[in-house]
């Protein structure tokens, strides 16, 4: 088993790695470069068609890609402890602020990306900047909603437990920062949470 990974900011490999880490998993890794395009080389190509990281290759030989079907995979291996909910109602909630941060916030923070920032001009020559630009709103608002949906007083995003909800999340708001999108200054529930999930010792991974 090996798992396709790349450094910070790329955030989806860190979701896997922190996953890992709250798990106690140990995986060989190995770096593919994406500034240098490494992951659209033929040879990666052929193991994830899209081009992404990260990958995970089984021991039977095949690839899994996605971040979370990665994780998924792990966890019905080792279900301890449960990151993906411990009954069907925490299941559901984990699922639903998956879906949240990937929707709200993750979306729109890659066109910011993708449209609305000089390091990926280089790769991508054909940015639509009032697009990104547009984005960058949609960000900001998201990040809003956030912070009132957390004014409750819970510490985690999904409820009781952190969960990969937490973890899809911080790396989410993580790199809308590396792309000059930072929490709101007035986000101070949101900020509390992001204190919290960023002081434990995985979301160095």
């Amino acid at each position: 088993m090996k798992l396709y990974d790349e450094n910070m900011p790329a955030p989806n490999p860190r979701k896997v790695r922190i996953y890992l880490a709250e798990k106690g998993i140990t995986v060989p890794t190995e770096r593919v470069r994406m500034m240098k395009r490494e992951h659209k080389a033929p040879e990666f190509m052929a193991k994830n068609s899209l081009g992404q990281v990260p990958v995970l290759e089984l021991d039977d030989g095949t690839y899994l890609s996605e971040s979370i079907a990665i994780c998924r995979y792990f966890e019905a291996l080792h279900p301890e402890p449960p990151l993906f909910g411990r009954d069907a109602r925490e299941q559901a909630f984990v699922e639903m602020w998956m879906r949240r941060a990937e929707f709200r916030l993750w979306g729109p923070a890659g066109q910011v990306w993708i449209n609305d920032d000089p390091r990926t001009a280089m790769v991508n020559p054909n940015q639509f900047p009032d697009y990104g630009a547009r984005n960058r709103k949609i960000v900001a608002g998201a990040m809003t909603w956030l912070d009132g949906e957390l004014a409750d007083g819970r510490a985690w995003l999904a409820g009781e437990n952190y969960s990969m909800a937490d973890i899809v999340l911080l790396c989410g708001i993580d790199f809308a920062k590396f792309v000059n999108m930072d929490m709101p200054e007035d986000a101070k529930h949101l900020r509390a949470w992001h204190e919290r999930v960023s002081a434990r010792p995985s979301a160095r991974a």
